[in-house]
């Protein structure tokens, strides 16, 4: 395979998972992002953990998606990251379920 080829496989997949992400973000409440992935899921869990000093994140998530190309599997369970890097977790809106702001509905 040329590095041409493996190119544009690259952008196709990117491009495929980025249809991916946009058919399925609305059925998840978070979004976590760690130094390695990227995920959405429906429960998270971080906490602060110290061992020896060192001090690392915990990050529990459950009903999940994982943001990666390369995984052929994206949809898990369950998912447990260790991190000593920063974890950011932001809580998706829900545009869909907010209420009118003339009042009808």
């Amino acid at each position: 395979m040329s590095a041409e080829d493996l190119e544009q496989y690259e952008t196709e997949m990117e491009l495929q998972l980025y249809r991916e992400y946009r058919d399925i973000v609305g059925h998840f409440s978070f979004v976590v992002e760690t130094e390695r992935r990227f995920y959405l899921c429906n429960a998270v869990d971080v906490q602060v953990r110290n061992s020896d000093g060192d001090m690392y994140f915990e990050v529990r998530m459950s009903d999940a998606w994982v943001w990666d190309m390369y995984r052929p599997a994206r949809f898990v369970k369950n998912v447990r990251v260790v991190t000593f890097k920063d974890v950011n977790v932001e809580e998706l809106e829900k545009p869909d379920l907010r209420l009118p702001e003339d009042g009808e509905f």
